[in-house]
C-alpha cells in the first residue's frame, strides 16, 4: 500500500481553525492528530478584577454563536453567589431566550456547514441555483429565530436586555403573539427539513461513549438541572470539579477535558441520549422518521439530533409564549445585594453543556473564573474518534479518508473559538 499522508488545514465548515493529521505506512497507522491552532484568547483573565456589572456582557464576547448561552449561564452564576432569585416570569422568558439561541445555531450548522456534506457540494450557496427552495427555506426559518431573539434580547447577537435578576426592556404582548405566529409558521419548513435529511446517507460507525448533559426531572434540559451522565448518574453543577480533569496537549492551545479520566460527549446526541423521553410529540415524530433511537452512538448522528431538538424548540417555545401571556408581563426591579464568594452555573447551548465557575471578593469584583465550553469536553471524544475510525478507511482514497474524517469533525458542530480561551504556560 501506498504511504498516507494526510495534512489537513484547515478544516473548513467549522467555528475556526482546526486541523488533522494522519500518517500511515504499509496500511499501518502511525499518526492520528486533532490539532487546534486558534490563538488562544484568555477570557479567564479578562474576567480577573472585572465588577459583577462587566462579567456577563464580557462572557457573552467568549463567542458570537453562543453569546446568549454565555451570558445567561454568568448571569447565573452571579446570581447564585449574590443570592438573586429570578422571578417567574424572567426565568419563562430566559428559558424562551435560550431555546431561540440554540436554534438560530441548530439552523446554520445542519443547512450551512454539515447538508453540503451529503448533498455532495462544497457549499450550500450552489443550491441558489439547483434547489432554490431550500435556499428560502433556510433564509426564513433563521430570519425567524434571528427576530424572536432580536425582540427578546435587544439583537440577534451578544444580549443586551438580559441583566441580573431580569431584563432592561420587556416584549409587548403584541410582539410575543407574532412570534408565536412565526413559530407556527416554521413548522412546515422543519417538516420539510425532516424529509431532507431523511434522504442522507448518515455514515455507519458507533464508538461505545459516555454522553454527558444537563437533565431535569419536569422537562427537556436547556435552562436549568443537574448533570446526568449516561453512565455514572447525577451530579450537581457545584460539584463539576470532583469528575472534571483538565489537560493540556502540545499541539492544541485549547485545554482538553475528560470526566473521571476518559472522553465523554455533549451537545444534541447527548442530550437526546439522556432526555428522549422529554421532547415534544413533534420532535419524538421526527426522531422516529429519522432512524433516531436511544441510546445512539454514532456521533455522525448529532447533525440529527439536532434537527429532532429543533422541532421540539419550536413546540416549547410556543408554550411558553403561551405562558407568558397568561400570566403578563409586569416591570421588575431586582434588589442587588453585592456580597462575595464562589458559585457555579450551568446551561445547555447549542454544543453542549456550559460551566461557569467565578469567585467574587466583598466588592462585587472577580478573583478567579473558570470556564468550561463545550468544545473543550468533546475534544478528547473527537480524538477517540479520529483514532478509532482512521484504521477502518485506511485502505480508501486519501481524497475520501480526508473528507470523512471531516464529516465526522464537523458532525460535532466544534466552536474552536469557544474552546481557545486559556493555555498553560511553563516559562524558565
Amino acid at each position: 500500500m501506498k504511504p498516507v499522508n494526510i495534512n489537513i488545514q484547515y478544516v473548513t465548515r467549522i467555528e475556526g481553525h482546526t486541523n488533522i493529521v494522519v500518517t500511515a505506512r504499509e496500511g499501518k497507522v502511525e499518526t492520528v492528530r486533532l490539532e487546534i491552532p486558534e490563538s488562544p484568547r484568555f477570557f479567564e483573565a479578562m474576567l480577573v478584577g472585572k465588577s459583577y456589572q462587566e462579567v456577563a456582557d464580557i462572557s457573552s464576547r467568549i463567542c458570537g454563536i453562543c453569546s446568549i448561552g454565555h451570558k445567561l449561564t454568568s448571569l447565573k452564576t452571579t446570581e447564585a453567589i449574590m443570592g438573586i432569585a429570578p422571578s417567574a416570569q424572567t426565568i419563562l422568558l430566559r428559558k424562551l431566550l435560550t431555546n431561540i439561541g440554540i436554534l438560530q445555531s441548530h439552523l446554520f450548522h445542519y443547512y450551512f456547514q454539515a447538508a453540503p456534506d451529503y448533498l455532495g457540494i462544497d457549499s450550500i450557496f450552489p443550491l441558489a441555483a439547483t434547489d432554490k427552495d431550500i435556499i428560502l427555506r433556510i433564509l426564513r426559518l433563521r430570519k425567524m429565530a434571528n427576530d424572536i431573539c432580536d425582540l427578546l434580547a435587544g439583537r440577534a447577537v451578544h444580549p443586551i436586555t438580559p441583566v441580573l435578576g431580569g431584563f432592561t426592556k420587556l416584549p409587548a404582548a403584541s410582539q410575543l403573539q407574532l412570534a408565536q405566529d412565526s413559530l407556527n409558521e416554521a413548522l412546515p419548513d422543519l417538516a420539510a427539513t425532516v424529509k431532507l435529511f431523511k434522504t442522507f446517507a448518515i455514515p455507519d460507525f458507533n464508538q461505545q461513549t459516555e454522553y454527558v448533559a444537563l437533565k431535569d426531572e419536569k422537562e427537556y434540559a436547556f435552562y436549568d438541572g443537574n448533570i446526568a451522565s449516561t453512565d455514572s448518574g447525577l451530579t450537581t453543577p457545584g460539584d463539576y470539579l470532583n469528575s472534571t480533569d483538565t489537560s493540556y496537549v502540545p499541539h492544541a492551545t485549547a485545554k482538553l477535558i475528560r470526566h473521571d479520566g476518559h472522553p465523554v460527549m455533549v451537545g444534541a446526541l447527548a442530550r437526546f441520549n439522556n432526555n428522549h423521553e422529554q421532547l415534544s410529540p413533534l420532535a419524538q415524530k421526527a426522531a422516529q422518521e429519522l432512524s433516531l433511537t436511544a441510546p445512539c452512538h454514532n456521533p455522525f448522528m448529532n447533525n440529527i439530533a439536532q434537527v429532532v431538538e429543533s422541532l421540539h424548540i419550536v413546540e416549547d417555545s410556543i408554550d411558553l409564549i403561551d405562558k407568558i401571556m397568561t400570566q403578563g408581563l409586569e416591570e421588575e426591579k431586582p434588589r442587588i445585594n453585592i456580597s462575595g464568594g464562589r458559585g457555579v452555573g450551568a446551561c445547555e447551548v447549542p454544543r453542549g453543556t456550559l460551566i461557569h465557575d467565578y469567585t467574587y471578593d466583598n466588592n462585587g469584583k472577580i478573583t478567579q473564573a473558570n470556564i468550561v465550553t463545550p468544545t473543550n469536553q468533546n475534544q478528547a471524544n473527537i480524538q477517540q474518534n479520529l483514532t478509532t475510525r482512521v484504521p477502518q478507511i485506511i485502505d480508501k482514497s486519501p481524497d475520501y479518508i480526508k473528507h470523512h474524517l471531516e464529516m465526522l469533525l464537523r458532525a460535532y458542530d466544534p466552536c474552536i473559538t469557544c474552546a481557545t480561551h486559556l493555555i498553560e504556560l511553563d516559562i524558565k
